[in-house]
């Protein structure tokens, strides 16, 4: 199972702090969305409800209530945690956004501000300056823009998915564009693939020792 953490292995909340290793077990009953330890079966999952500083992975044990995306456990303890940085959120927009690309260029081939905003995000992916951080705002605008004109929900998705993707460049908007580009089309093929890159990006991400 996996949660998202914030700095310091801290709780979304803000109220739990966890050490690596260590079972914390909440008293009083669990409640899904309010109370008890929370978690998904699979990263992206996870990533939808908190776009964390840390990614950890944990062991579960004792009274537990169950959803499609989401559990919540009476105990829980984190086995590993890696850091998931502002880098790996771009990267995933990035990957989302050309999933659904030739949605929007499809309806609109000559329109190319989606492909610019992707193009921008990958300039900051490469070399996060200022500068380019600012060329990747106005990509995401552009973008944005776009959709005004979008006609259908494949385009729609399209755009948000590229303007979130030059806009995580800026800031945490990495979901948005996952989520854009799983309600393009043929969202469980596309969610497949999003859940498969997720998995391999943890194979490349630094792990936290303590």
């Amino acid at each position: 199972m996996y949660k998202f953490l914030r700095e310091g292995l801290k709780s979304d909340s803000g109220k739990e702090v966890w050490k690596i290793g260590v079972w914390k077990k909440h008293t009083g009953n669990i409640k899904m969305c309010e109370s008890g330890f929370h978690c998904s079966k699979e990263v992206w999952q996870a990533f939808s409800y908190v776009q964390g500083e840390i990614l950890a992975k944990v062991e579960v044990r004792g009274k537990c209530e169950k959803q499609d995306d989401k559990e919540v456990w009476s105990e829980m303890r984190i086995a590993k945690a890696w850091k998931w940085q502002k880098k790996d959120s771009v990267a995933l927009a990035i990957y989302a956004a050309e999933l659904c690309l030739k949605n929007f260029e499809k309806d609109f081939p000559d329109d190319r501000r989606p492909r610019e905003a992707i193009k921008a995000a990958k300039k900051w992916l490469k070399n996060p300056t200022k500068e380019n951080e600012s060329a990747a705002w106005a990509a995401a605008w552009a973008a944005w823009v776009a959709a005004r004109a979008a006609a259908s929900a494949a385009a729609e998705a399209a755009w948000a998915a590229a303007s979130a993707a030059a806009r995580a460049a800026a800031e945490s908007a990495a979901a948005e564009a996952a989520w854009a580009a799983a309600s393009a089309a043929a969202e469980s093929a596309i969610i497949k693939k999003i859940s498969s890159w997720m998995e391999k990006r943890v194979k490349v991400l630094e792990e936290i020792k303590t």
